[in-house]
């Protein structure tokens, strides 16, 4: 469990202190540093794009189709935050799987493996939901927990029901990206040490289990990459729903 220790940066131990630079922190700003690279590339704003400017504008449209589907006329209005999660996400989730760690010292820490960091992810989007509803609503907002045209029996039971599903969105949110990386990462690190063992046993049988212990790393590996995609898709498109639920409601 050490890959995902958050540790300060030359220690091993976290003190009392509120400033302290760790890997959590290191990584996060490789993160940064590789988004904002990726969408300078889309900047040139060239008549025909290379194949740089071409992916950041295929990625920005696909997020915007994401918001304009889900939200409607509106969504444009809230493109920036849902591509900002999804690229966060996205790079966060691919950095992690990348095997940096044949240098010891570079060894990659996968943040979004961190509920604290996709919990404030979910926590953020939820905010905005929460503000664009009673915003533009009003108390008219707890409409929301009532279907439109239920009998006042059934709304007794369904309005309690539909809040505690409402509230527990953020959690869920957050959690999702999280249990996927670090369900992973320990999956890849479980294989890994098979290889190991394997090899270290010097003997046929040995040899024979660290080669099919390594193509499972390797095809982990590769569904790793897709399952970060993934994850970073559906969080974007569970945010654009979230927050049609707070513009349109029911």
């Amino acid at each position: 469990m050490h890959q995902f220790a958050i540790t300060p940066l030359g220690s091993e131990t976290l003190t009392g202190s509120a400033f302290q630079f760790t890997n959590s922190a290191l990584w996060m700003l490789i993160v940064l540093g590789a988004i904002l690279l990726f969408m300078w590339g889309g900047m040139k704003r060239q008549l025909v794009p290379g194949r740089w400017q071409a992916s950041v504008e295929a990625i920005t449209g696909f997020v915007d189709n994401i918001t304009r589907a889900n939200i409607g006329a509106e969504g444009r209005k809230y493109l920036p935050w849902v591509l900002t999660a999804f690229l966060f996400i996205l790079f966060s989730n691919w950095i992690g799987a990348m095997p940096f760690g044949i240098v010891p010292a570079a060894h990659p820490f996968t943040v979004t493996s961190q509920f604290s960091i996709t919990g404030v992810l979910s926590i953020t989007s939820f905010a905005i939901v929460l503000v664009v509803g009673f915003w533009k609503h009003g108390l008219h907002f707890f409409t929301l927990f009532v279907p439109k045209d239920t009998p006042f029996v059934l709304k007794l039971l369904i309005a309690p029901i539909e809040f505690v599903s409402f509230m527990v969105r953020p959690f869920s949110l957050g959690l999702r990206p999280f249990v996927a990386m670090f369900a992973g990462h320990i999956l890849l690190d479980v294989f890994g040490n098979f290889v190991v063992q394997g090899l270290n046993s010097h003997s046929v049988l040995g040899y024979g289990i660290s080669g099919l212990c390594f193509v499972f790393v390797v095809g982990v590996n590769a569904l790793e990459l897709l399952v970060g995609a993934i994850q970073a898709y559906v969080f974007a498109l569970l945010t654009a729903l979230y927050i049609n639920d707070a513009v349109n409601l029911h």
